[in-house]
């Protein structure tokens, strides 16, 4: 198998480490949908990342089929069984992925020249953005999220979404304010599989 995209990207990240703890062998590939957009078409016209080349040849895009698709191959999630937990780390997963979600939206607002940005839009997004923070933190604070010893989904996407925002976002998410969340991310960032994995800075 064959995973493509950039590690800056929280989404190609949570797969590529998903799929590690889930034992699963495939191969990465660093390619840009910004810089090496021809590229990336050869591989996927969608230029949607992360892609994934299955064994035989088919194209998986959008980060949680491809997850699915490693659940599917090792007979197993990295979710609990329990019904509740396993309630839980779905409710506590949305929320980090919306947090990487606007953390990537704004990130792209902040591309664009600043008299072609929507002030109000901004603003909309840095809402949601902190209002999922927010609710990590909180959960963090709980015990709810944490570094191991097995780690769930809800803790991958917690601790990515928030190497991304103070990869990309430092300015607007300040790691006082959540220190919580700052520090059970920190601890995964020590972890064998984060750092197999680290946020890509080419």
């Amino acid at each position: 198998m064959l995973l493509v995209g950039m590690l800056d990207s929280p989404y190609v990240r949570r797969a590529a480490v998903t799929g590690t703890l889930l034992g699963l062998e495939f191969e990465h590939r660093s390619v840009s949908v910004l810089r090496h957009m021809d590229e990336f078409r050869t591989i996927n016209p969608l230029i949607k990342a992360p892609t994934l080349i299955a064994d035989d040849g088919t194209v998986i895009a959008e980060s949680l089929l491809i997850i699915q698709h490693f659940e599917d191959l090792a007979g197993r999630s990295l979710r609990p069984v329990e019904a509740s937990a396993r309630t839980r780390d779905l409710s506590l997963t949305g929320i980090g992925i919306v947090a990487a979600e606007k953390a990537v939206a704004m990130g792209y607002e902040h591309r664009r020249p600043e008299d072609r940005r929507d002030a109000v839009w901004q603003e909309r997004i840095l809402s949601q953005l902190h209002t999922a923070l927010d609710q990590l933190d909180a959960a963090a604070g709980r015990g709810e999220l944490t570094d191991g010893p097995e780690l769930l989904p809800s803790d991958l996407a917690a601790a990515i979404a928030w190497g991304y925002c103070r990869f990309a976002l430092p300015d607007v998410v300040p790691a006082e304010r959540w220190p919580a969340l700052a520090e059970q991310a920190a601890a995964c960032e020590t972890l064998d599989v984060f750092r197999q994995w680290p946020i890509d800075r080419e």
